[in-house]
């Protein structure tokens, strides 16, 4: 079983910055991309920035500039450093990760895993 744990969330003023936390744990063969979401009230589930086992980004053009992935790929885990913070910027941010098990039988599984997601409010 994987788990996905998101930390690093909460409140802060306009302007000001957090850092967000992803460790994938289980049974982990290997993980592809890794990347995260966010979803504000009302509103559908939109990428915020994805990178790849070999360091290719990808960011939501209203976040470059201003927000940072990084991976440590021997720890499982997944940052996303957030400066400049907006009100915009309120969400609940979600980890997501393509990842690969090994089966008992020996079968490699490659699904996407979520995390449950963290709250990210930022104040005017």
């Amino acid at each position: 079983q994987v788990q996905l744990v998101e930390s690093g969330g909460g409140l802060v003023q306009a302007g000001g910055s957090l850092r967000l936390s992803c460790i994938a744990s289980g049974s982990i063969f290997s993980i592809n991309s890794m990347g995260w979401y966010r979803q504000a009230p009302g509103k559908q589930r939109d990428v915020v920035a994805t990178m790849t086992t070999g360091g290719l980004t990808n960011y939501a053009d209203s976040v470059k500039g201003r927000f940072t992935i990084s991976r440590d790929n021997a720890k499982n885990t997944a940052y996303l450093q957030m400066n400049s913070l907006e009100p915009e910027d309120t969400a609940l941010y979600y980890c997501a990760a393509e990842i690969t098990t090994v089966r008992a039988t020996g079968l490699f599984i490659r699904n996407d895993y979520w995390g449950r997601g963290t709250q990210v409010t930022v104040s005017s």
